[in-house]
C-alpha cells in the first residue's frame, strides 16, 4: 500500500506533537521532561499515559507506511519506557529521565523523511525558525 506524501507528513507532525508533549514540555539543554515524566510519579496513570502515547505513535507509523524495522524499534522504545514506569520510585526516576517517546518519534520521523523528504516543519527547524511559540521579530504597524 503506497502512502501519500501528505499523509506521511501528517504522521510526522503528529509524532512531533507527541514527542514534545511526552518528553520535551520543559527542556534544559539535552534534558527534557514532559507529561510522561510527570505522570510517572502517579501510580497507574504514568503507565496508562505511556502506553497510550506509544500506541498513538505506532498507529501513526503504520498509517505512514513505516518500515517494519522502524516499527519494531519504536515498539522497543515504547515497551522499555512503559515497563520502566511500573516499579515504584526507581522505575519512576528512570521513566522520568528516559525519553522513549521522543526516541520512537524520531525514528518514525527519520523513516518518513527518508521516503518522502523532509516535512515543512522539519525544514523550518533546520533553518532556525521558531514557529508559533518561538521568538519572532515583529515590525510595528504604521
Amino acid at each position: 500500500m503506497e502512502v501519500s506524501k501528505d499523509r506521511a507528513h501528517r504522521a510526522w507532525r503528529q509524532a512531533e506533537r507527541i514527542k514534545r508533549l511526552s518528553d520535551r514540555l520543559v527542556g534544559v539543554g539535552p534534558i527534557g521532561v514532559g507529561l510522561d515524566g510527570v505522570l510517572a510519579w502517579v501510580p497507574v496513570a504514568g503507565t496508562v499515559y505511556s502506553l497510550g502515547a506509544g500506541v498513538l505513535l505506532i498507529s501513526e507509523g503504520i498509517a505512514a507506511g513505516a518500515k517494519p524495522v522502524t516499527l519494531a524499534r519504536m515498539a522497543a522504545y515504547i515497551a522499555l519506557d512503559t515497563a520502566s514506569s511500573v516499579p515504584p520510585v526507581v522505575g519512576w526516576i528512570v521513566d522520568t529521565l528516559f525519553p522513549g517517546h521522543l526516541m520512537a518519534a524520531r525514528a518514525l520521523q527519520k523513516d518518513i523523511e527518508a521516503r518522502h523528504g523532509p516535512s515543512e516543519l522539519a525544514e523550518d527547524r533546520r533553518r532556525g525558525a521558531k514557529g508559533r511559540r518561538g521568538w519572532r521579530v515583529l515590525s510595528p504597524k504604521l
